[in-house]
């Protein structure tokens, strides 16, 4: 079958519909489940942040609460149990100039999440989730920067871990 402009018209709008980000409120999410708890994750980098395991909790619940998927709740009253841990978090050097001068740093943050259903009494899903923020060391305030790129890899990382009990990718 040739592509007439009708056919070429309908690819683009899937080509562009495929390009955007859209929430994936109830796709994938077993009928059955209508609630989730998410207990503050841990925290087992040894890094010493502060305040990492309460920010990656905290951007993960506002995740859900945005998507409306599955309604955040206690554990006591939970169809679903969002469990997780923060394995590790590394800086490392992201660009070198001449010189051996690094002028650009990778924060990469891991963390291992079980999704339970609570209801089947089942794991759905146990698995690692990793990303990252970049950072110039180039400026004035490298610390703020530097916090920047954490919050940035925290939020791809939320992104993901939501996408995937919500879409079963």
């Amino acid at each position: 079958m040739a592509f007439n402009k009708k056919h070429w018209g309908i690819f683009f709008v899937f080509l562009l519909a495929g390009a955007c980000r859209y929430s994936f409120t109830g796709s994938s999410v077993p009928p059955h489940l209508k609630t989730i708890a998410i207990p503050l994750f841990k925290d087992n980098t040894g890094t010493g942040e502060a305040n990492l395991k309460d920010d990656f909790t905290n951007r993960l619940i506002q995740k859900f609460l945005d998507d409306n998927s599955l309604q955040v709740t206690g554990k006591a009253n939970a169809n679903a149990l969002l469990l997780g841990t923060i394995v590790s978090m590394n800086d490392i050097p992201n660009e070198v100039q001449a010189g051996q001068e690094v002028t650009s740093r990778r924060i990469t943050i891991t963390v291992k999440v079980i999704y339970k259903d609570l209801v089947k009494k089942k794991v759905i899903f146990n698995r690692n989730f990793s990303d990252f923020g970049d950072y110039s060391t180039e400026g004035a305030d490298i610390t703020a920067a530097r916090e920047k790129a954490i919050q940035e890899a925290i939020d791809k990382i939320t992104d993901d871990i939501l996408l995937a009990v919500v879409s079963n990718w």
